[in-house]
């Protein structure tokens, strides 16, 4: 009978490398299933990208280094993958997807506001969008996202500053007429 050591020996890396692969990266696959839906505006798009995404982690996992953030260089590979599409097709999306944002919840409007800070986000530009995405809805620091998109920290910094400035100046003036109208009992 052979020894479990000897065993994993004998098998081909990518035998011996699906355990740590699987325990830190397949669990981040919903993380970036949500984010790809909304950079890419569709379904079968965003899954392809995961896709793609966990399958060029899985070839490069020897270089991952154990002790980082797992979820970070994932985003970053599909960051990577999604620019890499782009450039071959020329196409940018022009929507991006707000269901998990839950706004409406947040803020107590009624759900047909979703579907007005859907159209403000559409506006924004993506660099605003992308940077907005990856901070507010996934939780990513402006550091990490400044290593996901290759921008320098400062410039995320600006990005998601100015994005929140535009939707904050867009949506306080309704905010504040929906406020007094419920403190007047309409």
């Amino acid at each position: 009978m052979i020894s479990k050591a000897a065993a994993l020996e004998q098998m081909p890396d990518w035998q011996t490398q699906n355990g740590p692969f699987e325990e830190q990266a397949m669990p981040h696959a919903p993380s970036l299933l949500r984010a790809a839906l909304r950079l890419t505006g569709s379904r079968s798009e965003a899954e392809d990208l995961v896709q793609e995404t966990l399958l060029a982690a899985w070839r490069s996992f020897e270089q991952f280094e154990p002790g980082t953030n797992c979820k970070s260089w994932l985003f970053r590979i599909m960051l990577n993958g999604l620019s890499r599409i782009r450039q071959q097709s020329r196409r940018i999306p022009t929507t991006l997807y707000v269901e998990s944002f839950d706004i409406a919840a947040q803020t107590r409007l009624d759900p047909a506001a979703d579907a007005e800070i859907e159209q403000l986000l559409r506006q924004l530009p993506e660099e605003q969008r992308v940077a907005l995405l990856l901070a507010a809805v996934e939780g990513f620091s402006c550091s990490e996202i400044a290593a996901m998109t290759g921008s320098p920290i400062g410039t995320v910094m600006s990005r998601l500053s100015r994005a929140r400035a535009t939707l904050r100046a867009k949506l306080l003036p309704k905010l504040q007429t929906l406020a007094r109208k419920r403190a007047n009992g309409l």
